[in-house]
């Protein structure tokens, strides 16, 4: 079963890139989104053959999750139930028989970490929220973590010290999240893999450099692990300043 995760940064302007060509391609079974930066009826978007969940942030043209997929879930909830971030269209929970799937876009705590406070409440309530559900059955979740775990997770980690995504709060948040029973997929699969990103600088050639950061994620309960077959990062899949990531899981039941 085959699961993308992709920050599109603007649906509306990646439907011009060649969204919907991409999306058929890779034939996903869930498809998570991020950053959709639009409001309901803003966008007609015809992918036949899926369910479509949207969660819309109530500042126009920012954030904003949705998650397509070819099975009807149990259940559909919009949020982590913390009124404080619920209000920025960050998360969308579907039920399954043996699973939650969870799309997430993790607040940016912003230039000189100006947000640093919000993004920390939202990390707690965000792993509260996760455990509630991983006591009923196994979570994967997936999107734009804005987090660069480790050196390894980015090009450039000493000038980057300190900045957004890479500073000493946000690593030990995700430290902090895994050690609660959780497994970083790409990881798993490749622990010391170099050059491995999503995420490029539209700025300074980034991209054409490989001057990247891995801040897209899956992220599965522990005990999912056996079930694991493949963990990829699309780097080759344009249209965005962060490429798709994937995860390939086996023996679920989705009906």
């Amino acid at each position: 079963m085959k699961f993308i995760s992709w920050n599109v940064n603007g649906l509306r302007a990646i439907v011009k890139k060649g969204f919907v060509e991409t999306f058929q391609d890779l034939d996903a079974d869930f498809f998570g989104v991020q950053e959709t930066k639009l409001q309901e009826g803003q966008i007609d978007l015809d992918l036949p053959g899926y369910y479509q969940y949207w969660n819309y942030a109530e500042r126009k043209g920012y954030s904003g999750t949705a998650l397509f997929t070819k099975h009807q879930p149990l259940s559909v909830h919009y949020g982590i139930d913390a009124p404080d971030f619920d209000h920025e269209g960050r998360a969308i929970t579907l039920e399954y028989p043996d699973f939650y799937l969870l799309t997430c876009y993790t607040p940016n705590s912003g230039t000189k970490l100006k947000r640093l406070d919000f993004r920390m409440g939202w990390e707690d309530a965000f792993l509260t929220y996760i455990n509630q559900l991983n006591a009923q059955k196994p979570v994967i979740f997936c999107g734009d973590l804005n987090v660069a775990h480790e050196e390894i997770d980015l090009k450039n980690p000493k000038s980057n010290h300190h900045n957004a995504g890479f500073s000493d709060e946000e690593r030990g948040k995700f430290t902090t999240l895994l050690g609660a029973g959780y497994l970083d997929t790409f990881r798993n699969f490749y622990p010391d893999a170099t050059g491995r990103y999503s995420w490029w600088s539209y700025r300074f050639h980034a991209r054409d450099n490989n001057a990247g950061w891995r801040i897209d994620y899956f992220v599965t309960s522990q005990r999912l692990q056996k079930q694991l077959q493949d963990a990829k990062i699309l780097d080759q899949v344009m249209g965005s300043d962060h490429c798709p990531v994937e995860l390939d899981v086996d023996g679920l039941h989705v009906d």
